[in-house]
């Protein structure tokens, strides 16, 4: 499985490729940032961004692209940018009809780290370690992307099984007379 991680930023967009299965080692492909200028007019930055997005779907050919649950923060100029940034990733995807899936911040660090309040510099060792890395992909932002996507290659198996299994339990509630025998 091909993953495009994307931790949506307007500033800083971290993006990172991992390929691999659960279980076995994983391979980063590629790591870097999108970068807009703070001094740009909002529409330039979200074309930027987009621009930078199309350029890795390009060169990599994910199978999903993982885009960072955007949560509520404190200063909502920050939360606005974070969410446009992140509705042009999905955007960028649904247009080439890649899956996309969501993951929140403490879902991503528990996964690579084992602790969901994990602090910044937790992820990049532990996302160094996962990808025999010779050190830590900088910014931050970078790390993150990569960490989005090894937890969705980590936990897309286990969601597959429970979203057949919720949709074998609907089939079976919504039609009584299936799955009995005869």
């Amino acid at each position: 499985m091909r993953v495009l991680g994307v931790d949506p930023g307007l500033t800083r967009c971290g993006v990172g490729v991992v390929e691999g299965v659960a279980g076995r080692p994983l391979t980063m492909l590629g790591v870097g940032v999108v970068r807009t200028s703070a001094d740009a007019d909002l529409g330039r930055r979200l074309v930027a961004v987009e621009q930078g997005i199309e350029q890795w779907l390009d060169e990599h050919r994910p199978e999903f692209v993982v885009v960072e649950r955007v949560f509520s923060q404190h200063n909502v100029r920050t939360v606005m940018g974070t969410a446009q940034a992140s509705a042009v990733a999905l955007l960028c995807a649904s247009r080439r009809g890649i899956p996309v899936a969501l993951h929140t911040p403490s879902e991503v660090k528990a996964a690579v780290t084992g602790s969901g309040r994990a602090d910044k510099a937790q992820v990049g060792a532990m996302v160094t370690r996962l990808l025999r890395l010779a050190a830590p992909p900088k910014p931050a932002d970078a790390a993150d992307a990569l960490a989005l996507a090894i937890c969705h290659i980590w936990r897309a198996p286990a969601q597959n099984r429970l979203q057949q299994a919720v949709a074998l339990h609907v089939t079976k509630a919504s039609n009584p007379s299936k799955g009995r025998i005869a």
